[in-house]
């Protein structure tokens, strides 16, 4: 019996090798960012929500710069060769990866976090919120 699962072949182990390997330049998960941002982050961490949103909860150590504001002038104040890691709101939002394709556009090497701020409360992660002015 097939069913919708094998209808379609899995790829051939190499080819599935490559693409999985692939995946790893171009994400990273909640729980290690998590690791890495205790460690000393070696990479800017940026949430690409509104102010709002970030003003409700972010991830902590993170900076707030909505995808539409990523700029050659606001990114010109980190090195060229900065990682970024960046998140929205989460699987539902495609805002990470609307500003993962203006950081690669402006020549930055990016990665998205995975999950976003609904992956990082999954893990049980807190957030962090704005202090008022």
């Amino acid at each position: 019996m097939t069913t919708a699962v094998t209808a379609v072949k899995p790829a051939p182990s190499d080819i599935a090798r490559e693409h999985f390997a692939a995946e790893f330049s171009f994400e990273t998960d909640c729980w290690d960012v998590h690791d890495s941002m205790a460690k000393g982050a070696d990479f800017v961490l940026l949430d690409v929500r509104g102010p709002a949103l970030y003003a409700k909860g972010h991830v902590p150590g993170a900076i707030s710069l909505p995808h539409g504001k990523i700029t050659a002038h606001r990114m010109s104040q980190w090195p060229d060769d900065t990682i970024f890691v960046i998140y929205c709101a989460g699987p539902h939002c495609n805002g990470a990866a609307r500003g993962a394709l203006r950081l690669a556009e402006l020549g930055r090497p990016v990665k998205i976090m995975v999950g976003g701020v609904t992956g990082w409360l999954d893990e049980g992660f807190e957030l962090e919120r704005a202090v008022a002015a």
